[in-house]
Parts: C-alpha cells; sequence; structure tokens
C-alpha cells in the first residue's frame, strides 16, 4: 500500500483496513463495536521521516500496528506526537517504547503533556513542540503546532500539515456517533459534535480562543481524535457553529454523567435567553418557557402568582394564555410573595418544591413544582411560579439546578409584566387627571416625569429594557405665529403631533415639553432604528401642508437621538438629547443629528 496514489475520494468502507485520506496520510486507527467514542489514529507517510500522530490505546494498538505495517515498516517512524496525554491516545506508548530501535525516535508533545507522560517510565526520548519553535521539518514536508489551551488539557495542541492542508484538531471537532462514520456527510453532524464540546470543553470563551487560532489555517480537511473526518465544503459551517455553543456541562450536576441529557438541559437555558432576547411580550416568553420545560420534564401547566400596586393578588396561567387574573392568594403562598427567601426555606427547605397529589382543575391530581422568584438583589420573593407535571416521577437533580437558573430569568419577565400593567394602570389614572395636553394630547412634562421614571428604573434592572429618547422642536416657529398668528401655529403644532403619534407606537411616551418642542421616549430599540423613527417624523413634517395663507409655507423640524445611559436620571439624558437637536439646528434645521454621528 505504501506510495499508493490517492484518489482524492475516501473509501471508508472497510475499517479493518488502512484508509487513506488524503496525500500519504492514513487512517490507522480501530473501530470498537458500540463505542460512541471512537478513537482516531492517524500515519503521515514520509520515508524513514514518517510521523504517528496520537498513537492510541492498547487495547486498540495491535491492530493499529497491523495497519502501518500494510503501509510502512514500523522502524520508519521517527517521529510521535501526542497532542494531548489521555490514555485513550497514549496508552500505547509503553507498547511502542519496547518496539522502537532506532535511536532518533521521539514524542512529540508540550512540556505540560510530556510531565505527565514521563511517569510511563519510557527509554524514548521526548521533544517540547516549544523547543521545536512549534514547527517540525520533516526534510520538505513542515508540520506546524498550535497551542489551544484548555481544549480539554492545559497543554494541548493542534498539528497542521501544510503539504496536504490537514488540521489533526486533537478533541476540537471531535464528537459522539452512534455508528461508524470516519467521514461526516452533511451539516447534520454538527449534532454529534455539539454534546461532545458542551461537556468536554470548559468554557464559550476558551473555545472561541482556540478556535480562532486554528481558522488562520488554509485547512481542506480536520482530522479529529474522535467522531468523524470533517471535508473542506463542512469545515466554515462547523466553526461558525462552535463558536456560539455554551460549555461547561457539568456545572449544571453533581452526580450526572448523561452527557445528552446535561446537553437537552443547556439547550433549555440557552433557548429560554434567545427567548428572553428576542420576545418583549410576557405571554409569549411565559409559552416559550413551558414549551422548553416542556422538552425536560412533562410540564403541562404554568402559573405565577404575583402583587400587584394595590397589594392584589394576580394569575397569569398557560389556561388563560397569561392573561392576568385577579383572584384570593393561595393559603399556601399566602406571606411568601414579598417575603425573604430565608421563611421559604423555613417551609419548603429547597429553592424548588416538589409535591403530589395537587389537585388541578377538578381533575385527577397531579404533581408541582413550585419556584421561588427572587430579587436579585434583595433576595426577597417577588413572585411564585409553579410547574404542573404529569408524572409522579421527582426530577433529578440536574433538572432542578436547570429551574434554578430559569427563574431568575423569569423573575425579570414577570417583573417587566408588572411594570407594563402599573404604567398602563398608571396611564389611565392620570388620563382621568388631564394628564395629556389639551392641545395635542399628547402627555405633559409632568405625567412624563412619573412614567418615565418607572421605564429608567426597569433599565436599571434589566440592560435589554433600553431607553431612547427622540428631543423634536419645530424651526423657526416663532416666524409662523408672528406671520399667520397663533391659531395657525396651534394649528401646525396639532399637526406635528398628528404625525408624532402615527409614526411611534402606543408603548412609547410622546410628551409636548411645551410651546414647539417635543420628546419621545421609546423602550426596547436599538439607536438605529430609534434614528429611522426620528427620520420619519421629519420627512412628514417636512412633507405637511396647509390651505389658506399657510399654503406656500414650508415647514420642518430638527431632532436629536440618543440612548439612555445606565445610571443616568432623566435631566441627564433629556440635556445630551437636546445637544444634539442644537447641533442639527446649528447644521442648517431639517436634520436629525444622534450619537452613531458623535
Amino acid at each position: 500500500m505504501s506510495g499508493e496514489v490517492f484518489s482524492g475520494k475516501i473509501d471508508a468502507s472497510n475499517p479493518d483496513k488502512a484508509i487513506q485520506i488524503a496525500d500519504r496520510i492514513w487512517w490507522v486507527g480501530h473501530m470498537l463495536p458500540g463505542d460512541p467514542f471512537q478513537c482516531h489514529v492517524y500515519l503521515i507517510e514520509n520515508g524513514d521521516q514518517s510521523v504517528l500522530i496520537d498513537p492510541g490505546s492498547k487495547i486498540t494498538f495491535q491492530n493499529t500496528l497491523s495497519k502501518i505495517e500494510d503501509i510502512i515498516p514500523f522502524d520508519h517512524i521517527r517521529y510521535f506526537i501526542c497532542q494531548h496525554q489521555d490514555p485513550d491516545i497514549t496508552a500505547a506508548l509503553p507498547l511502542i517504547d519496547e518496539m522502537v530501535s532506532r535511536e532518533d525516535a521521539v514524542i512529540i508533545s508540550h512540556w505540560r503533556v510530556i510531565a505527565l507522560l514521563k511517569h510511563y517510565g519510557l527509554k524514548l526520548k521526548f521533544m517540547c513542540v516549544e523547543g521545536l519553535g512549534w514547527k517540525l521539518d520533516l526534510g520538505g514536508r513542515e508540520l506546524e503546532f498550535t497551542l489551544t489551551p484548555y481544549l480539554h488539557f492545559a497543554g494541548a495542541f493542534c498539528t497542521f500539515d501544510y503539504q496536504s492542508k490537514t488540521l489533526f484538531s486533537s478533541d476540537l471537532f471531535g464528537g459522539f456517533t452512534e455508528k461508524w462514520q470516519l467521514v461526516a456527510e452533511d451539516e447534520s453532524y454538527f449534532e454529534a459534535i455539539r454534546p461532545f464540546h458542551e461537556h468536554y470543553m470548559p468554557s464559550r470563551e476558551i473555545l472561541y480562543h482556540g478556535l480562532t487560532r486554528l481558522e488562520k489555517y488554509p485547512a481542506k480537511m480536520i482530522a479529529p481524535q474522535h467522531g468523524s473526518i470533517i471535508p473542506e465544503k463542512l469545515i466554515p459551517f462547523m466553526f461558525t457553529q462552535l463558536k456560539d455553543i455554551d460549555c461547561g456541562l457539568y456545572l449544571l450536576t453533581h452526580t450526572s454523567t448523561n452527557v445528552l441529557k446535561l446537553s437537552k438541559l443547556n439547550h433549555l437555558l440557552h433557548n429560554f435567553m434567545e427567548a428572553m432576547v428576542s420576545y418583549t411580550d410576557f405571554r409569549e416568553i411565559a409559552a416559550e418557557c413551558l414549551m422548553q420545560v416542556g422538552q425536560v420534564i412533562p410540564a403541562i401547566n404554568l402559573e405565577f402568582y404575583a402583587l400587584d400596586n394595590n397589594s392584589s393578588c394576580l394569575l397569569f396561567s398557560s389556561k388563560s394564555m397569561f392573561q392576568p387574573i385577579e383572584i384570593v392568594i393561595p393559603k399556601e403562598f399566602s406571606g411568601l410573595i414579598g417575603s425573604g427567601f430565608k421563611e421559604w426555606l423555613e417551609i419548603y427547605g429547597n429553592h424548588v418544591a416538589y409535591s403530589c397529589n395537587v389537585p388541578l382543575g377538578g381533575g385527577d391530581p397531579v404533581c408541582r413544582l413550585t419556584i421561588p422568584l427572587l430579587d436579585p438583589n434583595t433576595k426577597i420573593i417577588q413572585s411564585i411560579a409553579v410547574f404542573y407535571l404529569s408524572s409522579q416521577d421527582e426530577p433529578e437533580d440536574e433538572v432542578i439546578e436547570t429551574l434554578r437558573r430559569v427563574s431568575a430569568l423569569l423573575n425579570i419577565a414577570v417583573e417587566r409584566e408588572l411594570v407594563q400593567r402599573s404604567l398602563k394602570q398608571e396611564r389611565q389614572k392620570f388620563y382621568e387627571q388631564s394628564i395629556r395636553d389639551p392641545l395635542t394630547t399628547l402627555y405633559t412634562r409632568l405625567y412624563m416625569r412619573e412614567l418615565v421614571q418607572r421605564l429608567l428604573g426597569l433599565n436599571d434592572r434589566d440592560p435589554k429594557a433600553t431607553v431612547g429618547l427622540i428631543s423634536l422642536d419645530i424651526d423657526n416657529f416663532k416666524l409662523v405665529n408672528d406671520t399667520f398668528g397663533h391659531q395657525a401655529g396651534d394649528k401646525v403644532i396639532c399637526e406635528v403631533s398628528w404625525i408624532i403619534l402615527q409614526e411611534t407606537r402606543e408603548s412609547d411616551v410622546q410628551v409636548r415639553l411645551g410651546g414647539e418642542e417635543f420628546a419621545i421616549f421609546i423602550v426596547s430599540q436599538p439607536l438605529e432604528k430609534i434614528k429611522v423613527i426620528a427620520e420619519r417624523i421629519r420627512n412628514a413634517v417636512a412633507n405637511m401642508s396647509f390651505k389658506g395663507s399657510m399654503a406656500n409655507h414650508k415647514f420642518s423640524l430638527s431632532a436629536g437621538v440618543i440612548v439612555r445611559q445606565k445610571g443616568e436620571d432623566l435631566n441627564g439624558a433629556l440635556q445630551r438629547a437636546d445637544v444634539l437637536l442644537y447641533q442639527a439646528k446649528h447644521q442648517g434645521r431639517n436634520r436629525v443629528c444622534s450619537e452613531l454621528e458623535e
């Protein structure tokens, strides 16, 4: 088989034989039946300067040796590269140590790996990749080593062969495979990679760091230690997907070794966090939570109990599409909402309370999980979430820990809904007290201070609930009053106010500050979108037309656009927006200036 010309296509149909995967590069591992953690050994055929990458374990080495000797004599191997020290890739070293007869044979690895491998008591010499300058010259064929620290070992590294453009990626890009598949066929293979990395790699940041180091190589193939070889067409996709996964699955558990189950719980956390970012409506967030939790436990109903500003108990239930209903607070929760977590522990003894034989709507008794939703700073119970289950089986510790983490997000969602509900009630209350400007129906400056202060408080607790501000002023408005009279001026102000209401949402806060000055507070929108809204208003004002004496008069306005900074008070935000408004005036009027241009 030595010197066999590579056809360009990998034939992996017979794993009992060596398989050529690139020009003079061979897979010489051994397929262990029923093992989802297949380990691969690779041979770089290079005459008497050949290289064996990650030699393997004692239980596979005889098969590996047989494959090697079908290609080259074993003593043609000079270099034994160990990309980390785990026994599934290095336990064969004592067997190799007994076989090697050439004096120039060496084991190449990182110094931290060598510090462990020396305990095999080998005769073979060690050579550090650091001492080689991270490169190995095979006599016209160069290998380059790249440190990928903590993936999964402090001294882990990868090897790149410039001649074949093959990246031997160590544990990176490895996967769990239910059946033998030497080469990944399509993007679906990522679902084998995902749980492997989620449990094996310590964090997303460390994984991202290692991946960016490897992206510099013009790889046409990735050959990992485990799972399947990744062909060139799938490499960009796999890099992109791996950069976005969560790692460190074992932070969810003290006992479980079920990686797939932990991966599922991790997906629950990830998907729910995505829902918190994507959805602003509480009903959508709560429904998504029930669906996601239902993937790991048999949750059939979800309820929230909370107190509004009037101390009335509100029930949000999946049975009523999470629309709030005023009820009498259940006896078992009486006195808990508004109390400290200590009181909860005295009653239930755990963060998540589990109980069975609970009646649900007159049907058969069910089990339930009750979770206090705590203020993260004060540890005061702000509301209570209850999951009803169709099974009598108590959830495992890992599920309980996941729900505890979800509860922090649920608390924000419920609090945000209560604030929104309170805002609606406050709007109605102040509306009845003539809180709207009688000429324009926009909010008054006085009401603005009451309402916006709540938005700023929510923004301080939840950075995603941003508060944007548009400060507007009708250009040369004094000329309108002086030329056409105050009655015409009022007509212009009313038309501009109508445009503002048309171009903004009901949930936004539109204010007439006085005279021809306006302010609009916009929640949960980025600066770019807020500026687009301001431009729409400016454009609409520029196209205003009136009959009679003002028929030929052209109107315009200037605006300043900002997003409120964390901790900034209302006056500070208004002043920053006014600076940009005056900048628009000085630049010629009829324009919008925002922080984007600064």
